[in-house]
């Protein structure tokens, strides 16, 4: 115990953890280049399409979107409407699921300071890695700092940031020492901290599986490594935040767990690349992970092209007169927004041409509703995606909520 405490290193050789890439000699590697290449591609061709304006609107529904499967692929269930109120200091009353709102709450934080450029050019070095880590941790609330190890039951603290100082084994791999942790980031920094932007999209998945094996925190691995992806991509391929690869890796979870644990293997024989991991589990997972990012580029796209969210809104807004919770002519303010990307509040009275008092009627309904928004009394209007309506306005992005 004591040995443990003091994070004892076993000596384990960095080389362990190779191969770190897939090199330009592995038969592997033609294959995932054409995806890296298309995964490029289609991310600039998305992120174009879509008007400044909506690009905020898009990215904050997304954070929800990231953090709600992200937290899935742990087993802690908190729909993004839940999660939407607690951005707004709308707490459960019970106190478990007050503590996953909270936790939400920690994972949109940390995200929006790596979306808002918090981690441009450390997400692959230790030091962003342990400040993932860090905010996150520091705003869990009590109940959730705390783990249990699984063989001695006692409950340990969760110290925001810090590398773990005890042994663990995760399912059939035992982790490196924990003091061996500093070396074997060390080299983790100087192989995906120094490859050029290609390489570094076809290393993301190995960097990925990587910082997991290595497990260099107690608790909390699974997420900073797919915060660390969502960081590695934003910045590679400019995102602008509007498609996450969490999406698609909770809608895959089998496989993705599966072929997460196969690249814990050894080498299988001389076929199986020259590192010590398996390079052929290695490949099979980098060729998931993009094919799955790939796929989430292409289910975006297809939710906000503007012939079809244009209906889609225009849709939901004519039901909503009908029922008589919209004022006439909100469905023309929507419209004008959508056209424009952002309309000036002196604009309205033109758009719907019945008088300021009634355009101004219109605005204020719409902005109660959750649907517009400005960032002052004299800013533009914009539109936003209330997770509450994302079932109508951008149906598949995650799951209808059961009562």
């Amino acid at each position: 115990m004591k040995a443990d405490i003091r994070a004892v290193d076993r000596g384990e050789a960095v080389a362990a953890m190779e191969p770190l890439v897939i090199g330009e000699g592995s038969r592997h590697r033609g294959p995932l280049t054409d995806l890296a290449f298309d995964l490029a591609r289609k991310s600039a061709g998305f992120r174009r399409s879509l008007p400044p304006s909506l690009l905020a609107s898009v990215a904050d529904l997304v954070r929800a979107m990231n953090c709600y499967y992200s937290n899935l692929i742990e087993g802690h269930d908190t729909h993004p409407v839940d999660i939407e109120r607690a951005l707004a200091n709308d707490y459960s009353q019970d106190a478990r699921k007050r503590d996953l709102q909270l936790e939400a709450k920690a994972h949109i934080a940390v995200q929006q300071w790596i979306d808002a450029g918090g981690l441009k050019g450390c997400h692959a070095l230790a030091e962003g890695i342990s400040e993932i880590h860090r905010r996150f941790c520091a705003l869990l609330p009590e109940d959730l700092r705390w783990v249990e190890d699984p063989a001695t039951k006692k409950r340990l603290r969760l110290v925001p940031g810090e590398l773990r100082r005890r042994d663990v084994k995760v399912g059939q791999l035992v982790a490196v020492s924990p003091g061996a942790i500093p070396r074997f980031l060390a080299r983790f920094e100087q192989v995906y901290g120094g490859l050029g932007k290609t390489e570094s999209i076809l290393s993301s998945a190995a960097a990925h599986h990587r910082l997991v094996w290595m497990h260099p925190f107690l608790d909390g691995n699974g997420r900073v490594a797919r915060l660390m992806s969502h960081a590695t991509l934003l910045y590679l391929l400019d995102t602008g935040a509007v498609w996450s690869v969490a999406r698609g890796l909770a809608r895959n979870v089998s496989d993705y767990k599966v072929l997460l644990a196969r690249c814990d293997q050894v080498r299988r024989n001389d076929l199986d690349g020259r590192g010590v991991l398996s390079e052929e589990a290695l490949a099979e997972f980098t060729r998931f992970f993009l094919t799955v990012s790939i796929d989430q580029v292409d289910f975006m796209e297809s939710l906000v092209q503007p012939d079809r969210l244009r209906a889609r809104i225009l849709l939901w807004a004519e039901e909503e007169i009908r029922l008589g919770r919209l004022p006439a002519k909100s469905g023309s303010i929507l419209e004008a927004v959508l056209y424009r990307g952002e309309l000036p509040r002196g604009d309205a009275n033109a758009v719907v041409g019945t008088g300021e008092r009634q355009a101004r009627r219109i605005v204020s309904a719409l902005v109660e509703k959750g649907v517009l928004v400005s960032e002052s009394p004299r800013a533009p209007l914009r539109l936003v995606f209330p997770a509450a309506l994302a079932s109508r306005w951008m149906p598949g992005l995650f799951p209808d909520r059961v009562a």
